[in-house]
């Protein structure tokens, strides 16, 4: 070759390590440049350190922003105060740790109306935002048709013929651009080119559809180079990004996660349950949460500050227990607490009972995939799969962040344990999940779903008793119940849960056939859109039928239908009441601790 050639080839085609306009800036300097008030700012999950400098930077400035958030909760609690946030869309506003429960200072927010709060789903809110993102107008959807949803959000969702159908409908839901969107990942160049580590859960929609552009916080900065290295990764590209800062543990008290990839070990931790129950108890009364608010967001100086408060040992013990194989000697630590002799109270009789009628539904129909929602649901579905392991009939667990076909480890009886991440076959995002896993063509999936309140004729309500009264909101559970084959429900029974009537319509009951309750079996039989009582379930081994049923009539709010003939639920075998045990050792859902 003639060496000008290759003197030009080498000249130009060299690959720098560093590339692109440096953007790299301090958590103070990127929300005071670019935020203003009155903006509309969608915040990904596991958003930290922007969400505590926002707060800082405008506690005393009323700025009004309208909030876009999968959901609302811990530190993201204090947007709704101040006037920080005056418009909320979101799929759970609540507490969310150790089990999902309505949040007393998003409740009075709400109630007093300092607030507006939109109600969407965990797949909608991700949607709109690639409708958004692709220049469209609107996306079609399957959620939300039939529910209340349906009806408070008419000026973004409308219902019409299936232009392609004979018969059916279809809704639609109007696009979504925020101004700013703020997303911590697990790292970036100097010039805003992001890698997300899975499961993407919202992806990088929110990032797309940003008008303005994103606000980009990462554990570590690093060179173009490693980037390139990793492209397979990079989900927000350079262009879109206005800053870039560098704060390591960025995302707490949620974790960052790595898989397989021995570069990103360093900077993957897992979710801090303490700190996180910490805020949920104090978000359960006003002056305790404003306590929290000064301690640890108005007095703390900066990043580094918030770091040192922590203490490193707390920092080293939730990056030891991202480990792959951590969840086995904490199991060994939890187990020595736990009384495997004891009798089974009345919670963990329903989950045993629930957990044999979700493998003998899948059994009889076939399924092969079981999204189950957080708390007893998820439980039961996690005993099913164990049960159904090895069969003919052996399902895959899907969770709706993007996890398929993991295996639940014990020790956490959180779904979105990072520890169920490693077990994962699957790893992708939430529209993969609900959109094709749950709800595609050719899904062969069962929903199992907890629920606040339920009618005869399986509509759920989980979102809010009046426009006074709001309870968390819908998360995945529309979507997975408007599209998935069918849905089983499992939750205790009483007169105000098994009501007449819902209030509000979270999820339509039409897919709902099952519903399992500390008291007994209930079935949509052949021919009928309405539960009838099939078996049930006594509270303890020496209850009789008769005294079952008047402890049914007692909790059961709706006229009561029962079958010729009723069978006794049964709770399987010891082992399964150990390994439910060992999956929620603490008894944080099935209490006995």
């Amino acid at each position: 070759m003639d060496a000008s050639i290759r003197k030009l080839i080498e000249e130009k085609m060299a690959i720098p390590v560093v590339e692109g306009e440096d953007k790299r800036c301090t958590l103070k300097e990127a929300i005071a440049r670019h935020i203003e008030p009155k903006m509309s700012l969608h915040f990904t999950a596991g958003v930290g350190a922007l969400v505590y400098e926002l707060v800082r930077a405008f506690w005393e400035r009323q700025p009004e922003f309208t909030i876009i958030a999968p959901s609302v909760n811990l530190h993201l609690v204090a947007l709704l105060k101040n006037r920080i946030a005056t418009k909320v869309l979101t799929s759970f506003a609540g507490i969310n740790y150790p089990s999902p429960r309505p949040c007393p200072v998003v409740q009075n927010a709400v109630a007093s109306g300092a607030v507006q709060l939109e109600s969407w789903t965990m797949r909608t809110i991700p949607q709109r935002l690639l409708a958004g993102a692709f220049g469209w107008d609107f996306m079609p959807t399957n959620s939300l048709i039939g529910s209340s949803m349906a009806e408070e959000n008419k000026d973004s969702f409308k219902v019409i013929d299936n232009p392609f159908s004979a018969e059916g409908q279809i809704g639609l839901l109007k696009a979504l651009r925020p101004d700013i969107t703020l997303v911590h990942g697990a790292v970036a160049d100097a010039a805003g080119n992001t890698i997300l580590t899975y499961p993407l859960a919202g992806d990088a929609y929110g990032a797309w559809a940003a008008t303005k552009g994103v606000i980009v916080s990462v554990d570590k900065i690093v060179s173009t180079e490693f980037i390139r290295k990793h492209a397979h990764l990079v989900r927000i590209p350079a262009y879109s990004v206005l800053a870039v800062v560098e704060a390591p543990f960025g995302a707490h008290p949620i974790g960052v996660m790595q898989h397989g990839l021995p570069e990103f070990e360093p900077y993957a931790y897992f979710p801090d349950y303490d700190f996180m129950t910490m805020v949920n108890e104090a978000t359960k009364d006003e002056a305790t949460f404003a306590r929290f608010v000064q301690e640890w967001i108005l007095s703390v100086r900066d990043h580094d500050d918030y770091l040192s408060r922590l203490g490193n040992e707390r920092l080293l013990y939730l990056k030891g227990k991202a480990a792959v194989d951590a969840w086995l000697p904490e199991t060994v630590a939890e187990s020595a607490r736990v009384n495997f002799d004891r009798a089974p109270n009345a919670i963990e009789r329903l989950v045993l009972a629930a957990g044999r009628v979700i493998a003998e539904r899948c059994k009889e129909k076939g399924f092969k995939n079981l999204l189950a929602g957080i708390g007893l649901s998820n439980l039961a579905a996690w005993l099913a799969a164990y049960a159904l392991k090895g069969s003919p009939q052996e399902v895959d667990l899907i969770a709706e962040i993007g996890m398929y076909g993991y295996l639940p480890r014990t020790s956490d009886p959180a779904v979105f344990s990072f520890h169920n991440m490693h077990a994962c076959k699957m790893l992708a995002n939430i529209e993969t999940a609900l959109g094709f896993n749950v709800g595609g063509a050719t899904n062969r999936c069962l929903g199992i779903l907890g629920a606040g309140m339920i009618d005869a004729h399986g509509n759920a309500n989980s979102t809010k008793i009046s426009d006074k009264i709001y309870l968390v909101g819908s998360g995945g559970a529309n979507d997975i119940a408007s599209t998935n084959q069918e849905s089983l429900v499992v939750m205790n029974a009483g007169p105000h849960r098994l009501v007449e009537k819902v209030p509000y319509i979270t999820y339509p009951g039409h897919k709902v056939r099952t519903l399992v309750t500390d008291v007994g079996l209930f079935e949509k039989l052949a021919g009928r859109d309405t539960f009838t009582l099939t078996a049930y379930l006594p509270a303890d081994p020496a209850e009789t039928e008769a005294q079952c049923m008047q402890r049914i009539k007692e909790n059961v709010g709706w006229k009561l239908e029962t079958a010729p003939t009723l069978r006794r639920l049964a709770l399987g075998r010891k082992e399964d009441l150990t390994l439910l045990r060992l999956f929620d050792p603490r008894g944080y859902y099935i209490g006995g601790k």
